[in-house]
């Protein structure tokens, strides 16, 4: 069992010169984003949604399953998972496959609940699923996790945060820990003198929001932040923030420290606006997508910090994004990178641990475990990207703001 110790691993100085790489293989198993796609690619299909994209091959097939929400509240994410992983695995079969395996997967609807989860991981197993990509939330991931655990099939989730995500030790992740988004946010706002006092307005029934309010709180201490206002809202009450916005506005604040997602985000700056309160707004992962929400005046986010993985914007997403919107017809959000970089982590440590397609699921996840804390990638989250026994991705944080309607690099 490897150790529940969180460990930052992280460097936590954001550095302005940062940039997200798509190196090439070189061995390490680097993450490749090909410069031209097919047109008809998948983009959002819908419940018990198979898609293999693989050739016969002389090596047999790697079947790899996917679980996300494509359809509810959460399918902007589910969608982005299923596309960065199509279009990984176009890229990986093209290439060859995986030790001459082509990769063959069925992506799965769970609709961000983790009963329906469950019950997608179990239409896997079914369809005799050797390794699990996902889930792309964190309540249907810890539900599922539970589960691969049991069953000792491999996981790896692009965007599971809550620290129970990868609770078991066949479990990894490509995006950073709640805990370590919540105490790199504070880090950087102190470091980078951007507020002394902060108000939050967080999501109290999501262990994604809570998870990372908490860890901020711990570290904004040591960040001569001064938290002014703490304001909750639910699932249940996330449509009218006169009262949270009302006691920011009133405590003084200079930042907003928003730890949620994007739908809620984008009603909070409409109203914010609406009471000529313009505050700094600084938010998470779960904030990429704000400038995509249907009739939002995406103006009101010029000026929005977030700390993100993942720019359209960068040098070192050009051949990705391109790929992507050729694809898709759509620019990419963070998560399908997420999920690009994860198919690329399967490759590369399937390619280290020798897997073959005769392997048991169980055998497989004993050699992707070990081989996981040996690679090294350069992918679109993270350059020189590794894993510890915790399961846990080593990399540098980055912060964009938006500007004239983009994400900046900071």
């Amino acid at each position: 069992m490897k150790k529940r110790v969180l460990s930052l691993g992280l460097s936590l100085m954001l550095a302005a010169s940062l940039t997200a790489c798509s190196g090439g293989d070189g061995g390490n198993g680097g993450a490749q984003p090909a410069e031209t796609k097919s047109e008809n690619a998948d983009s959002a299909g819908g419940e018990n949604v198979e898609n293999s994209g693989a050739a016969a091959s002389s090596e047999g097939t790697l079947k790899i399953g996917g679980i996300g929400p494509l359809t509810g509240p959460a399918a902007a994410y589910g969608i982005a998972v299923k596309n960065g992983m199509d279009l990984a695995v176009k890229e990986i079969n093209e290439a060859g496959g995986i030790n001459g395996m082509q990769v063959e997967y069925n992506f799965q609807d769970d609709e961000h609940d983790p009963e329906k989860a469950v019950n997608a991981y179990n239409t896997l197993k079914d369809w005799d699923m050797q390794i699990v990509l996902g889930t792309v939330t964190s309540k249907p991931c810890i539900a599922v996790v539970a589960e691969s655990q049991n069953d000792n099939i491999f996981q790896i989730t692009p965007s599971g945060s809550a620290v129970e995500c990868i609770s078991g030790d066949n479990a990894f992740r490509v995006c950073f820990s709640d805990p370590d988004q919540g105490k790199a946010s504070a880090q950087y706002i102190g470091e980078h003198e951007l507020a002394t006092k902060v108000a939050i307005i967080y999501d109290s029934s999501t262990e994604y929001s809570d998870g990372i309010r908490e860890s901020f709180v711990s570290e904004a201490a040591n960040q001569n932040i001064e938290i002014v206002a703490s304001e909750a809202f639910t699932a249940d009450t996330n449509t009218d923030f006169s009262v949270q916005l009302d006691k920011a506005k009133e405590s003084g604040a200079e930042l907003v420290f928003l730890p949620i997602y994007y739908q809620e985000a984008s009603v909070i700056l409409k109203q914010a606006a609406d009471k000529d309160f313009a505050p700094i707004f600084f938010g998470c992962d779960g904030m990429d997508g704000i400038l995509s929400v249907e009739n939002f005046d995406a103006s009101l986010a010029e000026g929005l910090m977030l700390l993100t993985p993942f720019s359209v914007d960068e040098a070192g997403s050009k051949d990705f994004v391109e790929a992507y919107q050729a694809a898709y017809n759509a620019e990419p959000l963070q998560f399908a990178a997420g999920a690009y970089d994860a198919m690329y982590a399967i490759k590369a440590a399937a390619e280290k641990a020798g897997i073959t397609a005769d392997m048991s699921a169980s055998d497989i996840c004993d050699a992707m475990k070990a081989a996981m804390l040996e690679i090294t990638l350069d992918g679109l989250t993270g350059e020189g990207m590794t894993w510890n026994e915790a399961g846990e991705p080593e990399k540098a944080p980055k912060a964009v703001k938006i500007e004239n309607g983009v994400y900046v690099m900071q």
